[in-house]
């Protein structure tokens, strides 16, 4: 990567996700379908997955959430074209997603979840956790030692890395990627 940067005339430093302050606050947002409980969620998970550094702006300030509301307000976040007949049976990691949920269904019943075991080991919501604590439940969901009613932890954080990634490198057409950070730092 360094090598194409230098070849194209500039380092690390011309890649710089903040370009001088031309760069526009972003509105206040309005939300399609997450509640406000919801997008701090997104909030926190998108600053703790894509914290800021030297190299690109959080992942709010990237406009994860707005991504992940737009994309769970959709089409797909309805479940369209997913077979939901059933039956639904428990299956493998390599079968993918078994569950009767739309993705909008999946996601809030996994911040429930996620709030619920957040509550009852570290006795508050993901999103008032500090930055170690996020970092710590991230962890354990990856992992699969957090216990979730009715959920799957490793199942769930799965789905939503994939959505924050999704979110980070997407055509900020669809509300992340702002200002093309992620193009900018790559």
């Amino acid at each position: 990567g360094a090598a194409v940067a230098t070849a194209t005339g500039g380092g690390l430093a011309a890649c710089s996700a903040e370009p001088a302050a031309a760069q526009a606050a972003p509105a206040p947002e309005t939300w399609v379908i997450l509640t406000p409980q919801e997008a701090d969620f997104f909030a926190a998970t998108s600053d703790t997955i894509i914290p800021k550094d030297n190299l690109s702006p959080s992942g709010t300030e990237c406009g994860i959430p707005t991504f992940i509301d737009r994309q769970l307000a959709s089409a797909w976040g309805g479940g369209d074209r997913m077979y939901r007949a059933g039956p639904f049976v428990k299956g493998t990691p390599e079968q993918g997603y078994q569950l009767p949920l739309t993705p909008h269904q999946f996601f809030v019943a996994g911040i429930a979840a996620v709030n619920a075991w957040s509550e009852k080991t570290y006795g508050k919501t993901f999103d008032r956790l500090d930055q170690n604590q996020r970092n710590e439940a991230l962890t354990a969901m990856e992992k699969g030692t957090a216990e979730f009613d009715g959920l799957n932890a490793r199942q769930f954080f799965g789905a939503l890395l994939t959505l924050n990634m999704e979110g980070f490198f997407a055509d900020p057409i669809y509300g992340g990627n702002r200002n093309k950070a992620s193009w900018r730092m790559l």
